[in-house]
């Protein structure tokens, strides 16, 4: 015979026990006895519309539906009792209280976000609906052409060596971004000063100067990705934030940033456009994240959630989705087609410093100040892996997409790209199709860069270590890879960028 959830027995002597305790034990089995017989609903929303009316949290971190229901149980037993010795208890008032505690946390969007919203919406679903195709493409080849194809990607990273290094400033370089055609990397430094440097001799082709305190993020307009060539240089090229607050819009003839974005209370730590172009997302000291219109240069969404400061954001291929990281340990998904948070990411003990989202569209890296980059599934909705990838801090990550993630991508995107066949016409869906299904190096493996002077270089296969770049003299801040997976470049507190290559 089972035991069931009231089926608790009581000592039948007290012998031996103080009065006191065996008073305090009865007193425990008896309120036991109240609460497993408390009627509870069994409808999780019908648990959550209760727990609002008590004025309580409707969910707490890492809370499931049983763990809420049983919560929702002692409350009204602590009510049932406070009324059998108090009389009744007002519960009007509180009720009003929740309401306005509600009402604070509420802020209606405008109409310029609801217009995003959709505009988001319409640019993702094609995407996603080609990379679930892909996906599946994929599942069908052999498992000895993945390991086979996995085995020579390793042996090939392990070619890695210094190709060269330059000095790019006065002061710590603290971020570097290859430009989507691979032949230029923008390094920004803590004078506020941005260097765009040729690849490979590292020779310096412009020097902007636009902020008053150190650069935080950049990133390069997606629009070259898959080897677009109508991005005109007077157009905005690239995207900066600063210490002061402002992030800066870039064309590459002109000395002067064609716009200023400000906001930001706080300094700017990772800036990011949306795969479309037309917008961008900034991370803030302020503990916001925000999102821009590229075109109007207008701020379309304060974004809270975060209890200190946030330094991570990225955007996944698809456009749907942005992942925040902050300095309160805390990762965050947000849909950016409805503004709900979709999954938080628990698991670091320390700040996150890195986030970048993998070419499949629903995992993404964090990389923390506790050493450790951990992978999160969104459609798990847990972490799936992780790795001490440093001894010290893990400053910044970079997931290897690839100049082959094009083929994730619905056809409409690729006009004009690398999957023109004919190099006249855009690539067709019976083009697309006709190419046999062959593993990608996009996803393949991933980079790190810790303030143990080191940059990693991992497998995303078995999560091992493929090599370990040494040749900085002070922590390294930054790091990322060409779409061409044939450099690697890195800056750090030594004032240097460096270039990775393989022979």
């Amino acid at each position: 015979m089972t035991a069931t959830d009231q089926d608790y027995e009581i000592p039948a002597s007290a012998a031996g026990i103080p009065a006191e305790r065996a008073s305090a034990i009865y007193s425990q089995f008896e309120r036991k006895r109240r609460a497993a017989a408390m009627a509870v609903p069994t409808d999780d929303t019908r648990v959550r519309a209760r727990l609002r009316e008590l004025g309580e949290p409707i969910t707490l971190f890492a809370e499931g539906p049983g763990d809420r229901r049983d919560r929702l149980r002692e409350l009204l037993t602590d009510l049932s009792e406070r009324q059998a010795g108090e009389g009744d208890v007002e519960m009007e008032e509180p009720e009003e209280e929740e309401v306005e505690q509600q009402e604070e946390f509420y802020t209606e969007g405008t109409n310029d976000l609801l217009e995003a919203r959709k505009d988001i919406a319409r640019f993702s679903l094609p995407r996603a609906k080609a990379r679930v195709a892909r996906l599946k493409d994929e599942s069908t080849i052999p498992l000895r052409t993945h390991v086979k194809h996995r085995k020579a990607i390793k042996e090939k990273l392990q070619g890695f060596d210094l190709y060269g290094s330059q000095i790019a400033g006065d002061r710590p370089v603290s971020v570097c971004r290859f430009a989507p055609d691979g032949q230029t990397i923008a390094a920004g430094n803590w004078s506020g000063g941005i260097k765009l440097l040729s690849v490979p001799n590292l020779e310096e082709k412009a020097n902007f100067k636009g902020h008053t305190d150190r650069i935080g993020g950049l990133s390069w307009f997606p629009g070259a990705t898959l080897g677009h060539s109508n991005v005109s240089p007077s157009s905005v090229n690239l995207m900066s934030g600063g210490g002061e607050g402002n992030i800066n819009l870039w064309a590459l003839d002109q000395d002067k940033p064609l716009a200023t974005l400000s906001g930001h209370s706080g300094r700017v730590c990772r800036t990011e456009f949306h795969p479309s172009g037309k917008y961008a997302a900034s991370a803030s000291f302020d503990t916001t994240w925000r999102l821009w219109d590229v075109e109007t240069t207008t701020e379309l969404l304060l974004q809270e959630g975060h209890s200190r400061e946030v330094y991570a954001v990225s955007f996944n291929n698809d456009g749907s989705l942005v992942a925040s990281g902050g300095l309160d340990s805390i990762g965050r998904i947000w849909d950016l087609r409805t503004g709900r948070a979709v999954m938080v990411l628990e698991g670091h003990i320390r700040e996150i410093y890195g986030m970048d989202w993998g070419v499949d569209g629903y995992r993404v890296l964090s990389g923390s100040g506790d050493g450790w980059v951990k992978c999160w599934d969104l459609r798990q909705v847990r972490s799936t892996g992780g790795i001490g990838a440093h001894k010290s801090l893990v400053s910044d990550l970079r997931w290897y997409k690839g100049s082959d993630a094009a083929s994730y991508l619905p056809s409409a995107d690729l006009s004009n790209g690398q999957m023109d066949v004919d190099g006249d016409s855009p690539a067709t869906s019976e083009t697309v199709t006709n190419v046999p299904v062959e593993p990608k190096k996009a996803g393949t493996f991933f980079v790190s860069s810790g303030f143990d002077r080191n940059v990693n270089v991992f497998s995303a296969d078995d999560w091992s270590l493929v090599k370990t770049l040494s040749g900085h003299s002070g922590n390294v801040l930054s790091t990322d890879i060409s779409d061409d997976a044939k450099w690697i470049a890195s800056c750090g507190h030594d004032r240097t960028v460096k270039l990775w290559g393989i022979e």
